[in-house]
């Protein structure tokens, strides 16, 4: 079994597979073992002990009973078994998904360009946020608009990883979603046909604005896949060879990602200090350490809204509570559970919840968010409109970011 860690928020966790007994192993079909490795890979890492207070070994008997004919018939059973834990995060990911997540996080796919959640609240499957210059930002659709219907199949009835399946495609085909929207409670569904296209996951958009007194560097970053760090240093060190002197750092409708991504950036921007905390079932404090030369110390706001999840809200809460930047915008998604990936033999996955996180005041986010330094609400802008005269939270931003150097530089 290889086990790779990854994030919706995610974490570099290393854990060692003890194995367990099991009496007359050559009796079980190929299609029981595949279910009792499941189960043992949950049993020894979800971050829950009492499995959501249930008899996980009395389970294992329940299913182990079931006739398994064939491997979806297996899968249906692993996943009737995840869902006694009432977690959307913890899951399987048959072949075809976990081979399109590792996509998803190398930077390129095809589709609709949304990235989605399961509302714990309301069980249904909620935009965090469309893409940047996606088919989906360009039909409309916007943060934490609830999608009803996917080509006619009631979203209820399929699990977060076949909506993201059938939401991808062909470049040029087309796909019909129904839409409630998040803005407003009281309109009524609508239904949206989007054509599918290929998606630019290029992490990192910059550029150097020029319109005040100082020179502001301006970064946005749209996902933590595996090459943002990179990028991110790429990206600041031309911007401070033109000569910035502060910078925006723009998180607003950034799902997450890789989480390691996200705490190699932190550690460009934090001179000395923590970054996160994570907390494991039996409830050990672990925590990632700024420990690296930073990019710059120049002044920096960075921009969240409700769209700013996971991995996001890691960075943005290590650069608030190390007093290094300020933030700017509206709370945060909320999401504070870390998840490490479990690849079976077959090339199907296991994502399985190992543990939370806590920002670097130990403050657990979890269905809370974090709270802007500086609250600016403004309603939906088209991706044209970023970084703009019409961007309100930009321009709270820029204004800070340029008059006030003494309360955003660390140094000072």
């Amino acid at each position: 079994m290889v086990k790779k860690v990854f994030s919706l928020a995610l974490v570099a966790f290393f854990w060692i597979a003890s194995c367990w007994y099991i009496p007359d192993a050559q009796a079980f079909t190929e299609e029981q073992k595949l279910l009792l490795q499941s189960w043992r890979i949950v049993n020894q890492s979800y971050l829950d002990e009492t499995l959501n207070h249930q008899n996980w070994w009395k389970l294992r008997e329940k299913f182990i009973k079931k006739p398994l004919r064939d491997r979806n018939e297996t899968y249906s059973a692993i996943e009737e078994m995840l869902a006694t834990l009432d977690d959307p995060f913890t899951r399987l990911l048959r072949p075809e998904q976990y081979h399109s997540l590792q996509v998803n996080t190398s930077g390129e796919l095809s589709g609709v360009g949304l990235q989605i959640n399961i509302n714990p609240e309301t069980k249904l499957i909620e935009v965090i946020s469309p893409l940047a210059g996606s088919p989906a930002e360009a039909a409309g659709i916007e943060p934490r608009d609830s999608i009803l219907e996917i080509d006619g199949v009631d979203a209820k009835t399929i699990t977060l990883d076949e909506a993201a399946a059938m939401m991808r495609g062909v470049t040029g085909s087309k796909v019909s979603l129904r839409i409630q929207s998040g803005q407003d409670k009281t309109a009524k569904p609508r239904n949206v046909e989007i054509v599918r296209d290929r998606i630019s996951l290029n992490p990192v958009y910059t550029a150097l604005d020029t319109n005040t007194d100082k020179k502001v560097g301006y970064v946005r970053l749209n996902q933590f896949s595996a090459n943002a760090a990179k990028e991110i240093a790429n990206r600041v060190n031309d911007l401070e060879k033109q000569g910035a002197e502060a910078y925006i750092l723009d998180l607003r409708n950034n799902p997450g990602g890789l989480l390691q991504a996200g705490i190699e950036i932190a550690r460009m921007w934090i001179d000395g200090g923590t970054i996160v905390y994570t907390v494991n079932r039996q409830g050990a404090l672990g925590s990632f350490e700024s420990n690296s030369e930073i990019l710059t110390e120049d002044p920096l706001v960075v921009l969240v809204n409700q769209g700013t999840a996971s991995a996001s809200e890691i960075l943005a809460g290590a650069l608030q509570d190390n007093e290094r930047a300020l933030l700017v915008g509206e709370k945060t998604f909320g999401k504070g559970l870390i998840q490490s990936l479990f690849e079976l033999p077959d090339g199907a996955g296991l994502a399985v919840t190992v543990a939370k996180y806590e920002t670097p005041n130990h403050t657990d986010i979890n269905k809370l968010g974090i709270m802007p330094d500086d609250v600016v609400t403004q309603n939906p802008i088209t991706y044209a409109q970023i970084a703009t005269e019409a961007d309100q939270q930009y321009q709270e931003a820029l204004r800070l970011v340029t008059g006030r150097t003494s309360v955003l530089a660390k140094a000072e």
